[in-house]
């Protein structure tokens, strides 16, 4: 058993491990009022393929049509999806292979050989069946069995099969969980059913009466951490409050009770350094540093608190702590987040004013685990429009969503696959005027086109950027500019300077010298929409600094008559500009200003959370502000609902002095960040994030990635304060850039160190297990050719293999 030998696991550069030919595809429902069996695939093979990633392994579940099915269905559907993505998904499921699925075998009465597993996003007992065909040998489903089994051993674990003793492979063994008949419901009618809110919160929290107790199916729970000493330097104590203590379950994806009392101690050890223990007289559970990483989240509804705690080696866990009271959990609230502001601000929380400490706390207040929507949001509706939204994808106007890898079948001389500089993909730039999307690289631009049917198509690249004096240089920020004929670029070099490229020729042309003694940090159209439009002045910033710049000016390009310029350093970061052209500023320092127009003061000012801003954007219509921080995101509401100024945005009248603006902090729950850290080994880092855009559309999508994980935000959903706003697809390297495609939600360009991909927004998944452990393949849809326009491409004609 430990060793299942290269005849079952083969030629490693094989994708297929094992296979079971034949079989049928069933998703099984106790609970469900719809029925307790449906038939998924009437004929199907079940298989184990290796992935891209080490250690990590499918299973796969592949439809087989019989003889003139497979063109009959496509006559129906009105067009060929067999061949698309769609198509594929439709066809093929896969599950990534996981102690969590509890995959075991067993051999019914009458006689059927059964595999199944937990249908890990389905409600409680759901799971999937397929039963194997009696013409399969018996050798080999035990042969499928044990590979599985050795598969679960490698990614648990991260090494080989061959290192695996007996005991070690028993704890994937699941044989001890019956299998009903497929009609059978008996072994289920003594479970009641729960209404839908009751079945959320006893999935996000399982208390139980036992310590530990993991849910009805028994598996090995996550270990708990090697707790971390009290620090020998006790200093002020800002909060102190007894509570129950669970830790996230990465197998059954639930909290479990670890202690049913404990003290959280929040401590001040000097230096702007502060301390969480948590533990009591018994044992010292964990104790963590107040920083940003430990994301936060504070619901008051189940009076809980979920955060994360890193240990000595990286690796992260999520704990919640749940409080007796309301009181008690506001108590602890104010001394945690005072330890936190007052570590990213160097500056005592007593100092601030009452409406920012109020505003700060309320920032954190974000976790709902209840299903009803809030009000004012239609359920129906948003069902309605995924409906539609898939509809759309389904009517032939999108055909795969392929990458554009140029690895043609030409020759292997035909394109090179990597920059022998070490150069990879950086900065993206979505073209409004033209279906053109832009990727530096080094210092080269590679141009794509967006298709008709949601592809990128290689266009050309532009293989030198240099100075007008011919000096090579890499892009730092680039900007689309002029109707999309030109791009402004910036020398990291020459912080003073600004260029621009003539996007016809694929040169720089113009060296713009902005001011002799205020340099540019960062720039900004005059307004949403101006790259659509032959406006030529444009935004700067300095780290104290607000200014225009034109173009047209003899000598230096800074509009003296509109500078803002600070005494204090205000340490700008980002700006972003509404489609009537108002003004956001954010900062360093974590701040955002809001102007109507150059050169005067702000309207309204925003006060900091503590972490730098990264990225901004906003709404056309500017009701709504969006900043990035590295560990979350922070959705304002700009627009003023009492008082004199009702109605008005804080761009255009400042917000009264009882009315500032109510901001919601977007960030990932903790069990699913301590997931992403599980399987990457690294910290959040979110890109900047962009809402959709375009002149007759409205904003109804976010986007953002970090390392290998996009990640996109549903508008209505994140409004209502749904407990799911957001999906995600994961792929196997680090998205190094990310926006929407001008005019649409539906599509995002993804840029990754050595490829471009435009992706359906419908293919992103919620985050469970499988879909955050299971890299995207971009390669497997990719084209075959490398040919452009009857053309081959050379190795002087592409940036790299990406373009």
């Amino acid at each position: 058993m430990v060793e299942v030998g290269k005849y079952l696991f083969g030629d490693t550069s094989k994708e297929s491990i094992i296979e079971l030919p034949q079989g049928q595809l069933y998703l099984v429902r106790p609970l469900s009022p719809k029925g307790f069996s449906e038939l998924i695939f009437k004929d199907a093979a079940a298989s184990i393929r290796r992935t891209a990633q080490e250690f990590q392994y499918q299973i796969v579940i592949q439809r087989a049509y019989e003889e003139g099915e497979e063109e009959l269905l496509a006559e129906e559907d009105g067009e060929d999806l067999i061949d698309g993505s769609l198509g594929s998904e439709k066809d093929e499921k896969t599950f990534l292979l996981d102690e969590g699925l509890h995959l075991r075998s067993a051999t019914r009465d009458n006689g059927d050989s059964v595999f199944a597993w937990r249908d890990l996003s389905g409600d409680l007992g759901d799971h999937f069946e397929f039963v194997c065909d009696r013409s399969i040998q018996a050798t080999t489903i035990e042969n499928f069995e044990k590979v599985a089994i050795n598969c679960q051993y490698e990614r648990k674990y991260r090494k080989s099969r061959e290192t695996a003793t007996n005991k070690d492979l028993q704890q994937f063994y699941f044989a001890e969980e019956p299998l009903a008949s497929l009609s059978d419901t008996s072994a289920f009618e003594d479970t009641p059913t729960k209404k839908p809110v009751e079945r959320s919160l006893e999935r996000q929290v399982m208390s139980g009466n036992k310590k530990g107790k993991a849910p009805a199916k028994a598996e090995l729970p996550t270990a708990v951490p090697v707790s971390v000493p009290r620090p020998t330097s006790g200093g002020d104590v800002l909060a102190k409050e007894t509570a129950e203590l669970h830790l996230f379950d990465f197998t059954s994806g639930t909290f479990l009770l670890q202690d049913d009392l404990v003290t959280a101690t929040v401590i001040d050890a000097g230096n702007w350094q502060y301390h969480l223990q948590v533990g009591n007289d018994d044992k010292d559970w964990l104790g963590q540093a107040v920083v940003p990483d430990i994301n936060p989240v504070f619901n008051f509804e189940y009076l809980s608190f979920i955060f994360n705690h890193y240990t000595a080696d990286g690796s992260a866990y999520s704990w919640l702590l749940r409080f007796r009271n309301q009181e008690s959990e506001e108590r602890f609230q104010a001394g945690l987040m005072q330890a936190l502001w007052e570590h990213l601000n160097q500056t005592k929380w007593l100092k601030a004013k009452d409406d920012d400490r109020e505003y700060v706390l309320e920032a954190f207040n974000d976790l709902t685990m209840d299903d009803a929507p809030a009000e004012g949001y239609d359920d129906e509706a948003e069902q309605g429009e995924e409906v539609e939204e898939q509809a759309d994808e389904e009517d032939g106007s999108d055909d795969g969503q392929r990458s554009e890898h140029y690895d043609s079948d030409e020759s292997e001389d035909d394109v090179v696959t990597r920059d022998k500089d070490g150069n990879v993909n950086s900065q993206l730039a979505v073209g409004y005027k033209h279906d053109r999307s832009f990727v530096v690289r080094g210092s080269k631009i590679g141009v794509f086109k967006h298709t008709a049917n949601n592809n990128l198509e290689f266009s050309t690249n532009i293989s030198k950027v240099e100075t007008p004096k011919g000096k090579l240089f890499s892009p730092k920020k680039v900007m689309l500019h002029a109707e999309d004929r030109n791009m402004v670029l910036q020398n990291e070099a020459d912080p003073n300077s600004l260029y621009r490229m003539d996007l016809e020729y694929g040169k720089v042309v113009d060296e713009w010298k902005v001011h002799d003694d205020i340099p540019v940090t960062s720039f900004a159209p005059e307004n949403k929409f101006a790259q659509m439009t032959g406006e030529q002045t444009f935004l700067g910033l300095s780290r104290n600094a607000l200014y225009r710049i034109d173009p047209r000016l003899d000598g230096n390009k800074l509009v003296d008559s509109e500078l803002k310029q600070y005494v204090s350093k205000n340490e700008f970061s980002a700006a972003a500009t509404t489609e009537k052209g108002h003004i956001a500023v954010a900062s360093n320092k974590g701040d955002i200003r809001m102007f109507d127009r150059l050169g005067i003061n702000a309207k309204t000012h925003i006060p900091a959370l503590g972490e730098p801003i990264i990225g901004l954007d906003v709404s056309a219509d500017g009701r709504w502000v969006l900043a990035t921080c590295r560990t979350y995101l922070l959705l304002i509401d700009a627009l003023q609902k009492d008082g004199k100024n009702a109605g008005k945005l804080g761009f255009e009248k400042s917000f009264g002095k009882d009315s500032k603006p109510q901001p919601r902090r977007l960030g990932l729950q903790p069990a699913h960040v301590a997931q992403f850290q599980h399987e990457t080994g690294a910290a959040l880092a979110f890109t900047p994030a962009r809402f959709n855009t375009g002149v007759d559309s409205s904003e109804t999508s976010i986007v953002t990635a970090t390392g290998p994980f996009i990640v996109t935000w549903n508008l209505k959903k994140v409004l209502a304060g749904r407990k799911d706003p957001y999906n995600i697809k994961r792929y196997a390297e680090e998205i190094k850039a990310d926006n929407f495609k001008y005019g649409t939600d539906k599509n995002v360009i993804v840029a990754l160190p050595n490829e471009v991909n435009m992706v359906a927004k419908q293919t992103f998944r919620k985050p469970t297990r499988e879909s955050i452990a299971t890299p995207v393949r971009v390669s497997a849809g990719r084209r075959s050719s490398g040919r452009i326009g009857g053309s081959k491409l050379g190795r002087d004609d592409i940036v790299a293999s990406p373009y």
